[in-house]
């Protein structure tokens, strides 16, 4: 016999050509032998579709999420230039935040950090621009242990007081 598909010759390692082709023809084979699953079955996807709808739904509903990390985002909608720092309206999608200050040279996003961290009773080291240092669509992460629930009733609080 001529060499193998693995460069040895015949004999044993042809047998183990023909094992590894049987082996790959049948997946349900393959499984069983190695004692392992290829492929996750239908009623298994199921399952995680289950438990992905499970976990969005016992998530925080509205501006205010957590992240993989833990951390607390909250969707902000900037609108520079007013007169006075306030929380405007809060809605599904984002808190609208005025801010009284320039939307130029990031003097805006840091009155943003520094009028939030004061609604929410924070230092400012503990909230951070996380997207959109350059629209008025904005997340804040906040890196403290705050329950987003807390967040909320805060955020709330202040709106009610303006």
């Amino acid at each position: 016999p001529g060499p193998s598909v693995f460069g040895l010759g015949g004999g044993a390692a042809g047998s183990s050509v023909a094992l590894l082709r049987s082996l790959l023809s049948a997946p349900r084979r393959l499984e069983q032998r190695l004692g392992v699953r290829a492929m996750p079955r239908p009623r298994d996807r199921r399952m995680n579709e289950e438990k992905a709808k499970d976990s969005i739904l016992s998530a925080p509903q509205g501006p205010v999420k957590v992240d993989k990390s833990g951390s607390v985002l909250v969707a902000i909608h900037a609108k520079p230039g007013a007169k006075a720092n306030a929380i405007t309206d809060m809605s599904e999608e984002a808190v609208g935040v005025a801010i009284a200050a320039p939307p130029s040279d990031g003097e805006a996003n840091t009155e943003l950090i520094t009028y939030l961290a004061m609604v929410l009773q924070l230092k400012k080291s503990e909230l951070v621009l996380y997207k959109g240092s350059r629209s008025r669509e904005k997340v804040v992460k906040i890196q403290t242990l705050l329950s987003p629930e807390d967040v909320l009733k805060r955020l709330k609080i202040a709106a009610v007081t303006n």
